[in-house]
């Protein structure tokens, strides 16, 4: 992974697993889109006091050339999003999603000439 990661932990603690979980997405995604300068990574567990489980929120940065890109939800309704790596899978999907529409913006690329192509 060439690109210098930014990683935040809020309102819960650091985890190995869960920093190399990141880690192997993050250069999934350097992989695929090698002009990324910046990620910084906010994973934040609030409401402590839940009798049922906690809504894990991942917060992605990406900077590339002329632009910022903010990948975050709040996935208040999404049981899915009370395991951290299901979060993880989700965000990082979403800043693929992001990053791809970014490439066809810049390359001036729009829907119908995509279509004209397959």
């Amino acid at each position: 992974m060439k690109l210098p990661l930014e990683l935040e932990f809020r309102d819960t603690e650091s985890s190995p697993a869960v920093e190399a979980a990141i880690r192997e997405h993050v250069s999934r995604l350097d992989e695929v889109f090698t002009r990324i300068t910046r990620c910084r990574v906010v994973i934040e567990c609030p409401h402590k006091h839940h009798h049922k489980g906690r809504i894990w929120h991942v917060h992605l940065l990406l900077t590339v050339p002329g632009q910022e890109l903010v990948i975050g939800r709040e996935p208040e309704n999404d049981h899915a999003h009370e395991d951290v790596y299901v979060a993880l899978r989700d965000a990082f999907e979403s800043a693929r999603r992001a990053l791809d529409a970014h490439t066809r913006k810049r390359r001036g690329e729009t829907r119908a000439a995509r279509r004209a192509s397959q």
